[in-house]
């Protein structure tokens, strides 16, 4: 049988294979609530055959939202329509997973098709906050460097925002860590210029993820698998490399982290980035041999050949597709035809198989 469609147990939760629909952003919320706009989306993903099926990165506060329209787990009157989303994506055979996130210096922005600027307090945006007083671009609103105090309080924002999660019936929390986001900004020493115990040393960069990871383990079930996304390399000389995720990774594991998605880049602006099919593959094949952990490979992956040559090489443990999910929601079940394994069909779309 295709290694894709094998099925993977980890902890309590099976998933039916190793397509992975990867958290992305949809920019279509009002206040952070859900609607039926990411029941759709989410859904037919769902429908479409993969094993587990992200929401967007969902802000553990207000202040630690992308935009003003993403979607946030900041309060308990966001559950009631996660759940009916979670509840769909778990009757149709696959698992539904979050993604906890804090944009951290790279928020109060305006959605990709208006351009993406930072918005003014005059067009619904905030102060943004950060490890150090350092904006993303030059001549962008200066983030305010957390406090110690207010560092406490975003850990606090997420074992708030995991406990809901479980409220809402999500079997799996993945921790956003990657993309220049908060966690992200504390690990680079581009943007970390702390000269307190979060600032300074390698060690101490990455101590707000561990005191996440153990106020989130304080609520979300051991049973329930628990995953971090990375930026693996930033792609720069100054920054945070390939090397330092795989230290890091290898600490994640001993803090019980489950599987490390590895993602890269987004710190740096103007980064250099080595665009190519699969191109960050690399990053998840060096972490998943040297850390001894299992790996997500993201990355322009577009065919069933390019996943099944992924996992069956030991680059991997899951596949985490975005691009071409939104392209072809229905991409593991046309996947699974052209491989010759049969699959269960919704009972709707059978006259299709």
């Amino acid at each position: 049988m295709a290694k894709l469609f094998e099925p993977l147990r980890i902890k309590d939760v099976e998933f039916k294979n190793r397509i992975v629909v990867s958290p992305m952003c949809e920019y279509s919320s009002e206040d952070g609530f859900a609607n039926d706009w990411h029941l759709v989306h989410l859904g037919t993903r769902a429908i479409g055959g993969a094993a587990l099926v992200f929401t967007e990165a969902t802000a553990v506060s207000p202040e630690g939202r992308i935009s003003p329209w993403d979607l946030g787990i900041w309060k308990d009157e966001h559950i009631e329509f996660l759940t009916r989303i979670v509840n769909f994506i778990h009757r149709h055979d696959s698992i539904a997973g979050t993604q906890l996130a804090h944009a951290g210096r790279k928020a109060s922005v305006d959605t990709p098709w208006r351009g993406g600027k930072v918005l003014s307090d005059e067009d619904g945006g905030w102060d943004m906050l950060a490890p150090s007083a350092v904006p993303f671009r030059e001549g962008e609103r200066v983030p305010q460097e957390l406090s110690v105090d207010e560092i406490r309080k975003v850990i606090e924002d997420f074992r708030e925002a995991a406990a809901r999660a479980l409220k809402c019936g999500f079997k799996v929390v993945e921790i956003h860590a990657a993309h220049g986001y908060l966690i992200n900004e504390f690990f680079s020493p581009v943007s970390n210029l702390r000269t307190d115990s979060y600032g300074g040393s390698f060690e101490n960069r990455i101590r707000i993820v561990f005191e996440i990871i153990e106020a989130v383990q304080q609520v979300w079930p051991k049973s329930h698998p628990l995953f971090v996304r990375i930026s693996a390399s930033e792609w720069s000389d100054r920054g945070w490399n390939v090397d330092d995720s795989v230290r890091l990774a290898k600490l994640l594991k001993q803090k019980g982290v489950d599987l490390v998605d590895c993602s890269s880049g987004g710190n740096v602006y103007r980064a250099k980035i080595e665009l190519g099919p699969m191109y960050q593959v690399p990053f998840a094949e060096k972490v998943k041999k040297e850390a001894d952990i299992r790996t997500g490979a993201v990355g322009l992956i577009t065919t069933a050949q390019q996943c099944e040559e992924i996992l069956q090489s030991g680059k991997a443990d899951m596949i985490f597709l975005a691009r071409q999910l939104l392209r072809d929601p229905y991409f593991p079940l046309r996947a699974a035809k052209e491989m010759g394994v049969d699959v269960k069909w919704p009972d709707q779309y059978l006259r299709a198989k």
